[in-house]
Formats: C-alpha cells, structure tokens, sequence
C-alpha cells in the first residue's frame, strides 16, 4: 500500500525527527500547503475539478491542511488519537470518490513542496522522515476508506461513484434558501441517511470552466424515497468562487433537471440514546439538525426533553419556521427559541427573542450536563456557543458540533 516511490517504513528515528519538525510546521505550514497546491494543480490541473476552488482561492484548504499535517506530526506516535478526524476527512474522500493511487499524487507533490519551500533545511534524514510519515498516513487512510466503500456496497440502494437523481420539486423557504427534493432517476431505492450527514452534488460552472463539487446537508429525515437539500443563495456584486454553485442551484436548475449525487457521507449524526437533545444552529446551519428534529418527530418512542434553539437575522430570511411551530405542536417534549437581529420584530412577537444567542435571555435556562448539544453554523457561531457550553460544565464528549467547508476548528 506504499503512496510513494520509495518505500521507507517509519521507525523510531523518523518519529523524533517528525517531532523536531514541528516549530518548522508552526511557522511555515501554510506557506508549504499553498506551494504544495499550486505545484499539484500545475502538473494535474485535471484535478480543478475535483477540488473545491473557492477554497482554493480564499485560503482555506491551504490552511486546514497545515493545520492537519501539523496535527499528524505531533501525534506521529499515537496516530490513533485522530481517529475521528481521520474518519471525518475519510468520510469527505469517499463522497469524492478518492480512489487508492491519487495518495501517490499528493505524496509525491508534498514531499517535493517540502524541498522546494525548507530548501536546504529539508536534509535528507528530513525527507526521509516524512516519506515515511506520509506512507503511514496514507495507508491508515486508504484502509478507513476501503471500510466505508466496502458498507456502502453491502448496503442495499446505496452507490459508490456518482448517481443520477432527478429534482422532483423545489421550494422556496425563505427569501435566501431553497430546498430540493430529489429522487433517483433509475427509480430504484436508495439507503436512509443517518440524520446530520451530507450529499456531495457535482455541477458544471462555465465561469470557471470546471466541473465543481459542493457538499450541502440533508435537510429531511430518513424515508427511502428522496433526499431533500435546502441551499442559501448567495448575495451581492461579486459573488465568490464558494457561492457560484449555490446560486447556480438557484438560478438553472429546475423540477425535472438532472444532477449528479454521491451517497450520503458525514459523521455529524444524531445519537441513538435516550438523552435530552439540544439543537443550537446559526443562519443554514440548522439544514443537518432539521433532518435530526425531524427524525426524533416521527419516532413515537421519543421520551426525552428536545430543544430547538435558532438564530438569523430576521422573519424574511427565516427558513422551515412553520415547519418547526407543527412539530412543536405535535411534540410535547420540544421546546423552541428563535432569536433575531431585528429589534421591530422581536417587539412584534415576545416569543422571538433579540440578537445572538444569549442563553441568559431565555427564561430559567439551565445547562443539563447530561444533555447532548449539537450546534451548526458559521466558524465564529460554533466556536462562541462550543466556548459558553464548556464554560458552563458541559463535557465536550457531550457537544457535536458541524463546520461547513474546510475544518479550522
């Protein structure tokens, strides 16, 4: 399962010099991750189409996989440790159907970014190190994903690759997002997704000439049938590389287009127990726990308290807010906060509360520590509410928390 031409096997001394690399890492990672891309995109520009190039652009990717291989090289000995990250990042390959010998590529470009960028730091003993290093990681990578290809395939009505589904309605929800609904153009089955997981959809964009692949939540519960994504549009002058699908999705494709889907991928899911449920989404950030909510709605076995916590910037922009007031109605043990940044509407109706999420303002709030709170949205908003949950004795084993778009948390 080697990834690279030479084939080293990581000892003891690879590991220290690994470690010693660290400071080296800290001061100089991004710079080697932008190298790294732009020397790979040089020499398999073929590639474009399967990366996401408004992360490209923005920095993003350059800077999450810094901050992976950073995080690789200071538990070089204890790979294990990283498991669920491992698993996450495993998860997003197999979406994009990553296949075995593209490992090669990035080896082969990171190891030679190395050189090019540490120039004579990068010594021989260093280069060998990470060949070595990387040919663990790769390895570790290819087996966890050989696993989840291998249950996908066991898996009736699921698929590896890409598969066609027809859009069968679309639905504007708010001002800003749109959902669709959307069924397998074969018209065979398809697996229920675990509640919070993705699909990874593939379009064309003449802009850039590319094909692209976004990853957009599941907003409905588990059926057989359908997948339902609810997607925001993206607005003003200049809309970034990020946004261009989003909107591409608004504007060209309609009931009865064709789209291209791989199956439902994603380790943010919803836990089968008992445990009160606590659900604290920013913006469109509520899509993944909307397919929970609507989950734990249709099981009639549900005894535990549920709390829908929600915040955007006022009634326009509001996506699926009749929706939640019905399953509040049929749910006993649900209760629901909205809170917006409009102060008229706030007055207009005392059950929607004003600005960010202040859980002092929600009348006799009390932290459960043995409650599992799940939070999705912007990197600020989950980094804010993951902060007030810890500083108030939630363990973080009880927290879940959903970043879309390259890992920086």
């Amino acid at each position: 399962m080697s990834r690279i031409k030479k084939i080293v096997m990581l000892t003891q001394q690879h590991k220290e010099i690994i470690l010693a690399t660290v400071p080296v890492l800290k001061e100089n990672g991004v710079t080697l991750t932008k190298h790294f891309y732009t020397r790979m995109f040089t020499h398999h520009p073929e590639l474009k189409n399967l990366f996401n190039m408004g992360n490209q652009n923005s920095g993003k990717q350059q800077t999450a996989l810094a901050m992976a291989v950073l995080s690789y090289a200071e538990n070089i000995s204890n790979p294990g440790v990283l498991m669920p990250v491992i698993d996450m990042i495993g998860q997003k390959h197999t979406s994009l159907n990553i296949q075995p010998e593209q490992y090669n590529i990035v080896g082969t470009h990171l190891l030679a970014s190395i050189k090019e960028v540490l120039q004579e730091a990068a010594t021989d003993e260093i280069l060998e190190a990470w060949s070595a290093a990387y040919n663990q990681l790769a390895d570790i990578m290819i087996g966890h994903e050989q696993k989840i290809y291998d249950t996908k395939k066991e898996e009736k009505g699921n698929w590896l690759g890409w598969r066609s589904f027809i859009v069968k309605s679309k639905v504007e929800e708010s001002s800003e997002i749109t959902s669709f609904y959307l069924k397998p153009k074969d018209g065979q089955t398809i697996p229920e997704h675990k509640p919070g997981q993705y699909l990874s959809i593939k379009v064309f964009l003449p802009e850039l000439n590319l094909e692209q692949i976004r990853q957009y939540s599941i907003s409905s519960a588990p059926n057989g049938e359908y997948y339902r994504i609810s997607v925001k549009r993206e607005r003003g002058a200049h809309i970034q590389v990020e946004g261009m699908i989003s909107n591409y999705l608004h504007d060209y494709i309609f009931e009865g287009s064709e789209v291209e889907l791989s199956s439902p991928a994603g380790n943010f899911v919803l836990q089968e127990n008992e445990n009160k449920k606590v659900f604290i989404s920013g913006g469109i950030g509520q899509t993944p726990l909307l397919s929970m909510l609507e989950t734990l709605d249709l099981n009639e076995k549900v005894e535990h308290d549920v709390v829908w916590i929600h915040a955007c910037r006022n009634k326009e922009v509001h996506a699926f807010a009749d929706k939640i007031k019905h399953i509040e109605s049929n749910h006993s043990k649900l209760s629901k906060y909205q809170f917006y940044d409009n102060v008229e509407e706030t007055i207009a109706d005392p059950s929607i509360l004003q600005g960010h999420i202040d859980f002092t303002k929600i009348a006799d709030w009390k932290f459960d520590k043995d409650a599992e709170y799940y939070v999705c949205g912007p990197r600020i908003f989950i980094e804010k509410m993951v902060d007030n949950l810890k500083t108030n004795q939630v363990k973080e084993e009880q927290i879940f928390f959903e970043e879309f778009g390259p890992k920086s948390l």
